[in-house]
């Protein structure tokens, strides 16, 4: 006859060395690969786009994600929502969602003229600290300094791209003399003026849109 216990105790014996094996073995070392650019393809990786791939929750604008729920959601009809229910808690389910809307609306409005505003005054946070630099090219173009050459490039080019961003210069001579943009240093008598004007400008002043960064210095003819 066969002696089955002795083959079983054989096979646990075995199953037990095995197990003994895997676990004395060295566990492989897991390697994530956080490159940011495909070495294969060398194509841009986008992880936000393999989350949202993956049901993770996407990483994107909040607001936009906000302002979709509510859009998506409908404002049912009268008739509809008062099923189970009376018509008076029916108007109001109603107008809680029309509200709740116009005030997501509103709210929206307020963060996008936040962050304009934010952003104009870090543009004229950069203007104010380069006026002191114009100064500079100003005194070295009359001292006759930036006739030409590389530094006169460097200037014209530093003066149209602060163009481009909106800075204005105030440096106009016989106009009348504006208490806003101007400060009065000197008044002398002046001859053939009615009106109080702009003789000299002594140093230039700078305004971006209607904000006035700096009153230009000027001397003013009165009339005598």
């Amino acid at each position: 006859m066969p002696h089955h216990g002795n083959e079983e105790e054989h096979g646990s014996s075995e199953s037990r060395r095995d197990a003994e094996q895997r676990e004395n073995e060295p566990q492989k070392p897991i390697i994530h690969d956080n490159r940011k650019v495909d070495p294969k393809t060398g194509q841009a990786r986008h992880p936000d786009q393999e989350h949202g791939a993956a049901g993770a929750p996407d990483s994107g604008d909040a607001l936009s994600q906000a302002e979709d729920i509510l859009n998506s959601v409908e404002v049912p009809a009268a008739d509809s929502v008062a099923q189970g229910a009376d018509g008076a808690e029916a108007e109001e389910l109603r107008n809680d969602l029309r509200r709740l809307q116009a005030e997501y609306v509103n709210y929206r409005k307020r963060v996008e003229r936040d962050r304009a505003v934010a952003g104009e005054m870090a543009v004229i946070g950069v203007m104010n600290s380069l006026l002191p630099v114009l100064d500079d090219v100003d005194a070295a173009r009359q001292h006759g300094d930036l006739t030409d050459g590389p530094f006169a490039a460097i200037a014209a080019k530093l003066e149209n791209a602060l163009k481009t961003y909106g800075l204005v210069r105030i440096d106009e001579t016989g106009v009348e003399f504006d208490p806003t943009i101007h400060e009065a240093l000197i008044q002398q008598p002046g001859t053939d003026v009615e009106i109080d004007t702009v003789s000299q400008v002594l140093r230039s002043g700078y305004k971006s849109g209607d904000r006035v960064l700096r009153a230009a210095q000027v001397i003013v003819a009165v009339p005598a």
